[in-house]
């Protein structure tokens, strides 16, 4: 497993890494400067800005004071060298592929991405002459063979939803080492406090901050975190398309991120305790969590991550009636798609990510009627798993 949180000393890094310890007001909290414009105070500083390299913000779509301390506090946490936020998850996946992908290149992309991510790839990047092949999360032969002499991204996702599949960075990493392929990991279902990609050998790693960074369902941002020469590749990239955060977004990041160490160790344990009373509940066929021996990819969990966060998914032993039944007996979850927040979750997959495909389809991608993926909050355990246990009684 990956080096004990005190040793990286997460917690001071939350706290204070990336944020100025004396700000223009002397406020203890880094101030939100929410402004478009940055002005100069004569000609000769416009000068010194764009001639000399003198640091000056110009306007807060190409940077902004409050995004910066969020970026400098994640890159930290990340162990990057630089990241950079957008106004979601979405867009930094987006951006970024604009950016490394030209006319002839060709991605690949494992078959359990994220389904927008999916969709990007098969029916965007071909308007722009970019190939794609996707290949099973599950098969690295596959993977290997896939890789062609244009071949410029490997792009997966370590969780992957809904099914919580480990990649095996290391050896992804292995490779594609001498090619001129670059890894990029969404690790949105880890969060750095669980997993650090980029000690694997993966060039890029994108996070969703809706999720686990933010922590409190109350923002939209997404971050790419690497190498500064890339990031500042992205960046240029990034200045023109303008997917940008708010500086409120900036400063609600920096908020969560500083209860992100006591956030993340109860919902590690409250993921735990909940798959394994869901492993041996009787009306629940199968459980997915990387945390439990039972799960196909808990050896390479064990070696990438420090724990497994707070998404369970579980398949009940009932039909599509059964299953929504279930849910619609639940008092303490809400029934919602995100995760990583002080609330507790679940949605349907079925019902949500893929109500726009047949039956078939469905089930052909994996989604079972009977299939549900929950998130849980920061409540006490026994309130988490009294709720589940109800919701199973009455809905029998």
């Amino acid at each position: 497993m990956n080096e004990p949180h005190s040793k990286r000393q997460i917690s001071r890094i939350c706290v204070h890494e990336g944020e100025e310890r004396y700000n223009p007001y002397d406020a203890i909290t880094t101030p939100i400067v929410q402004t478009s414009t940055f002005i100069f105070k004569s000609t000769d500083a416009i000068e010194g800005y764009t001639c000399r390299g003198e640091a000056h913000y110009e306007y807060t779509r190409y940077g902004n004071p409050t995004q910066t301390a969020a970026q400098k506090k994640l890159a930290a946490l990340e162990g990057a060298e630089s990241a950079l936020l957008f106004s979601s998850g979405m867009s930094a996946v987006t951006t970024t592929l604009l950016c490394l992908l030209q006319s002839g290149d060709h991605i690949i992309i494992t078959d359990d991405a994220y389904k927008k991510s999916l969709e990007f790839c098969k029916y965007v990047l071909p308007q722009y002459g970019i190939g794609f092949d996707i290949v099973s999360v599950h098969d690295y032969d596959a993977m290997e063979k896939a890789i062609r002499p244009n071949t410029r991204i490997f792009f997966s996702e370590s969780p992957t939803n809904p099914y919580l599949n480990i990649m095996d960075l290391e050896r992804l990493a292995k490779m594609l080492k001498g090619t001129k392929v670059l890894l990029l990991c969404d690790s949105t279902f880890a969060s750095p406090y669980n997993m650090q990609p980029l000690e694997f050998g993966v060039d890029l790693v994108i996070h969703s901050c809706t999720k686990y960074l933010g922590g409190h369902n109350d923002l939209l941002a997404g971050v790419v975190m690497g190498r500064t020469a890339l990031i500042e590749e992205i960046l240029k990239f990034h200045k023109i398309l303008g997917g940008i955060v708010d500086p409120l977004v900036g400063y609600l990041l920096i908020r969560g991120l500083k209860t992100f160490d006591v956030r993340m160790q109860r919902l590690n344990d409250n993921g735990m305790q909940v798959a394994q009373f869901l492993e041996n509940h009787p009306r629940v066929q199968r459980v997915y969590y990387p945390g439990l021996p039972s799960h196909p990819h808990h050896e390479i969990a064990k070696r990438h991550m420090t724990g497994f966060g707070a998404v369970v998914s579980f398949e009940m032993d009932a039909d599509l009636e059964g299953t929504k039944r279930f849910l619609d007996q639940l008092k303490l979850f809400r029934i919602g798609p995100s995760f990583g927040g002080a609330e507790s979750l679940i949605t349907h997959p079925a019902s949500v990510s893929y109500y726009d495909c047949t039956r078939d389809e469905r089930i052909g991608l994996g989604i079972k009627d009977n299939l549900i993926r929950l998130a849980a909050g920061i409540e006490e355990a026994e309130a988490i798993i009294g709720d589940l246990e109800q919701a199973f009684a009455a809905s029998a």
